[in-house]
């Protein structure tokens, strides 16, 4: 059985398991992660690049960016809701990335069909395991431990798009409130959190279901629009704390598999809305199959790249993974809810080489998956890869052979790159498509 090291391996293209399934079939790789070693089946397409970000812990470094919104944001819990005088949250915040697809997918109700389960959107280890999507996939187990009100803190990894604003690990703070009958109700006695036709204690045999947009079936209306008001008035508390009290702010109705109903927040932000978190009231199926079946809850996920981007105004998310003393030392020894903006050491110019190739038969323009070949790009040319966009899609008109152009921009946050150091990397991303999707260089 072949092992491979994946946080040890200086380069190992993204679909190098897929490749020795071609050739090897019966001999599938063992992936050592963490000390812990996963089988790999033909699920697999995590990478040593994203691999080599596991232990990095950026929201708990002293005076990064990203730890000192983590703090404030922990600070406004600890002070709006306290229990005999301790913090009522509790913040967990070193959990493990490496989740199951049960945890990440099944536990929140997210449907087979649902495209975040899509092998193109996620970083999966094997067909049961994955870099987790989203701290929410701690929030089963923490329900089943008997915790009622948590924060959890750390990174989450999403195959996604390469540009200024999005990077394939990034962090969230998110956090659930669950609240019983005579906490809710402390006013008022006579009202309850559950609808007379609901049971709370054989929930199994109770159907609740969505239907109604304002309201789970199972709740009643008075224990929705309470936890609703409560929530959102929680979170616009947070918003001021972190941007000011002049601060805009308006809610969007949204679509979340593992709560109903479902809101975004959008700020006025720049001459613009910009939507900063996600929350809702939680699905009561998921608190009844962890425990507390005579609760009610909301939930909300923060990303704290984001905040930290528009607080801060820092302009490319690879800063955040800068090692580059003019970075960091602009929020060392500063105070927690200084008034910080990042100020440009330097401004290194951008090289850019676009790469076109021609797909082989069993691949179309429209069945070609870019965020493999983002993977690639990103496995061989590392955070000097800036961008890389989809430029254009052909079809030949006689042959009918089709061709896909990427435009490539190469930029270092510390040096300026010579040409001919962008070429180097530009022919080894040429060769390494060549060898995992069989393309043909145009």
């Amino acid at each position: 059985m072949t092992k491979i090291l994946l946080n040890r391996v200086q380069y190992l293209p993204s679909s190098f398991i897929k490749l020795s399934f071609c050739r090897a079939p019966k001999s599938l790789p063992i992936l050592q992660i963490k000390n812990k070693e996963y089988q790999a089946d033909e699920i697999s397409n995590v990478t040593p690049k994203i691999l080599s970000y596991l232990n990095r812990n950026l929201h708990l470094q002293k005076d990064h960016p990203l730890s000192k919104v983590r703090q404030r944001i922990v600070n406004y819990f600890y002070s709006s809701f306290t229990h005999r005088g301790n913090p009522a949250f509790s913040v967990y915040d070193n959990l493990s990335p490496v989740v199951s697809t049960k945890q990440n997918f099944d536990d929140l109700l997210i449907p087979e069909d649902h495209p975040s389960r899509a092998k193109s959107d996620c970083y999966y280890v094997n067909s049961t395991t994955l870099l987790r999507a989203h701290m929410t996939a701690h929030q089963s187990e923490l329900l089943k431990a008997g915790l009622e009100n948590f924060l959890m803190i750390g990174d989450v990894y999403r195959r996604d798009e390469i540009d200024s604003t999005h990077f394939p690990v990034f962090h969230q703070v998110d956090a659930v409130r669950s609240q019983r009958k005579e906490h809710l109700f402390e006013n008022h006695p006579g009202l309850e959190i559950f609808e007379t036709t609901f049971d709370p204690e054989t929930p199994h045999l109770c159907q609740n279901n969505i239907i109604d947009p304002v309201k789970q079936s199972c709740h009643t209306l008075e224990a929705t629009k309470l936890m609703e008001a409560q929530l959102k008035n929680h979170l616009v508390g947070l918003v001021k704390v972190l941007f000011g009290d002049e601060i805009q702010h308006r809610w969007v109705e949204a679509y979340f598999p593992f709560t109903h109903p479902s809101w975004e927040m959008e700020i006025f932000y720049e001459n613009k809305w910009m939507e900063v978190l996600g929350c809702g009231i939680v699905r009561n199926e998921i608190l009844a199959a962890s425990g507390p079946n005579n609760s009610i809850a909301y939930a909300f996920g923060i990303g704290l790249e984001r905040i930290a981007m528009a607080l801060y105004k820092i302009p490319d998310i690879r800063l955040m993974w800068s090692n580059d003393s003019g970075f960091l030392t602009q929020f060392q020894n500063k105070d927690l809810n200084a008034n910080i903006t990042y100020k440009p050491v330097s401004v290194y110019p951008q090289c850019t080489n676009d790469l076109s190739f021609w797909l082989p038969s069993t691949l179309t323009v429209d069945t070609f998956m870019s965020n493999d070949f983002y993977d690639l790009v990103r496995d061989i040319g590392g955070d000097v890869i800036e961008q890389v966009k989809l430029k254009d899609k052909f079809v030949h008109p006689k042959t009918k052979k089709q061709s896909l152009c990427y435009s490539i921009v190469y930029r270092h946050l510390e040096r300026t790159l010579t040409q001919a150091e962008v070429n180097k990397i530009h022919k080894d991303i040429e060769r390494a498509a060549q060898q995992v999707f069989g393309v043909q260089i145009r």
